[in-house]
């Protein structure tokens, strides 16, 4: 099934966050070509009229950096995530440009970012993310088994390229984190030994909407994955592994 972009524009896209330690937010898009199967941003769908499958249909926010320009000029300066409900740079990125043109505008304000992705592309804006006094970019990081990732991320880059993309930004000079959620099946020890040189903390997450995933589980015969014994003790395993970096338990 392809994807259907839909061009459209925006009446503001700097939006207050409920996310601790965030002020704002800042999505380019709606909707996510990645279709992570747990995705928990598919309640957009009920907001935008949506009733196409997630992962097969993207509204992009042509005017997105323009609108962001004017909402900075009259807004009290605060952090912003990139992005809290889609990824702001997923393949449509390399034809629009938006989330490169919403940083630009960020950074003629020093506003405080943090930047959430599974993609490489994010490494196209390094000489941006140079520029700004005060950034951190986190690569969302769930299993260190692709064969696990192209169940649960069909259309996501594989975990090597996302493990590559977070050695340099990390080398680069850039303050990097991994958010390891949902918790996928993996191995612990060889996730937690592939990330831990090439970042400065770390997020764990359980899988928040079992519903959406419980079927795939079962018909993968992961099903001891849904325990929470094993959950807890994955856990467990990555924070050993992880010991001496900055952990944080969602």
């Amino acid at each position: 099934m392809g994807l259907a972009i839909k061009k459209i524009t925006a009446r503001s896209v700097l939006t207050k966050s409920g996310i601790s330690g965030i002020d704002y937010c800042v999505n380019p898009y709606v909707g996510c070509s990645h279709g992570c199967v747990y995705c928990y941003a598919t309640f957009m769908k009920r907001f935008t009229g949506h009733a196409e499958a997630w992962g097969t249909f993207l509204d992009v926010k042509v005017n997105a950096p323009d609108v962001l320009s004017r909402e900075l000029r009259r807004t009290a300066r605060g952090s912003v995530m990139i992005s809290s409900v889609t990824d702001p740079y997923q393949p449509a990125e390399k034809q629009y440009y938006l989330t490169r043109g919403c940083l630009e505008k960020l950074l003629d304000y020093q506003y405080s970012v943090d930047i959430l992705t599974k993609s490489s592309l994010v490494l196209r804006d390094m000489d941006l993310f140079k520029r700004f006094r005060n950034i951190t970019v986190g690569i969302t990081i769930t299993t260190d088994d692709d064969t696990i990732r192209k169940v649960f991320e069909p259309h996501a880059p594989s975990v090597r390229t996302r493990i590559e993309a977070l050695k340099s930004l990390h080398e680069n000079g850039i303050a990097t984190y991994v958010f390891i959620g949902p918790v996928l099946p993996m191995n612990p020890e060889v996730l937690s030994e592939s990330i831990y040189c090439h970042v400065d903390s770390v997020l764990i997450d359980r899988m928040n909407y079992v519903s959406k995933t419980q079927n795939i589980y079962k018909q993968m015969k992961f099903d001891r994955w849904l325990q929470r014994d094993v959950i807890e003790n994955s856990i467990m395993r990555l924070r050993k592994g992880l010991s001496g970096k900055n952990i944080c338990l969602c």
